[in-house]
C-alpha cells in the first residue's frame, strides 16, 4: 500500500523568502517528530533517523535522502530511502496576491506491514508541524 498526501497553503512571505527555508533539509527535518536526529552532508543529502511505533521496528530507521531536481525558487523534489520505507517529497512554490502558495506532496511506500497505517494516521499532523515552522521563521526572519 501506498501514502499519498497533498496540502497546500498560502502564507505572507515571497517566494524566495519561503524558499530559504522548504529548501533547507536542517528546516525540512526540524518540525517533524518521527526525525528523532539527522545529519546534513556536504553535498546537500542527509540522512534522517526515525522513531517509528511500529511493532516489526526495534530501532531507530536511517532514511539517506537526497534532493533529485531544485529549480530555485519555485520547485524542490527529494527522495528518502531506507530498509523500511521511501519516502518521495515535492515543494512546489506560487508567487500569489499577498505571499505564497506552498503545495507540499508526499508518498510513501513502506517495506513491512505497518509503515503506511502509522503515516496514514498521522501524516497530517505532521504536515501541521511543518507549516507552523515555516510561520514561525517567517515571523521571526522576515
Amino acid at each position: 500500500m501506498t501514502v499519498r498526501v497533498e496540502r497546500t497553503l498560502t502564507v505572507p512571505a515571497p517566494p524566495e523568502r519561503v524558499w530559504e527555508f522548504i529548501a533547507d533539509p536542517d528546516s525540512r527535518a526540524a518540525p517533524l517528530s518521527v526525525i528523532e536526529e539527522w545529519e546534513t552532508h556536504d553535498d546537500g543529502s542527509a540522512t534522517w533517523y526515525l522513531s517509528l511505533p511500529i511493532p516489526l521496528i526495534d530501532k531507530r530507521v536511517a532514511v539517506e535522502t537526497s534532493d533529485d531536481e531544485r529549480r530555485p525558487p519555485e520547485y524542490v523534489r527529494f527522495t528518502g530511502r531506507s530498509r523500511v520505507m521511501s519516502v518521495r517529497g515535492e515543494h512546489e512554490l506560487e508567487a500569489v496576491d499577498g505571499g505564497t502558495r506552498l503545495t507540499n506532496r508526499f508518498v510513501v511506500d513502506g517495506r513491512i506491514p505497518g509503515v503506511e497505517r502509522f503515516f496514514k494516521r498521522n501524516f497530517d499532523a505532521e504536515l501541521d508541524r511543518l507549516e507552523e515552522a515555516l510561520r514561525a521563521d517567517i515571523d521571526q526572519r522576515p
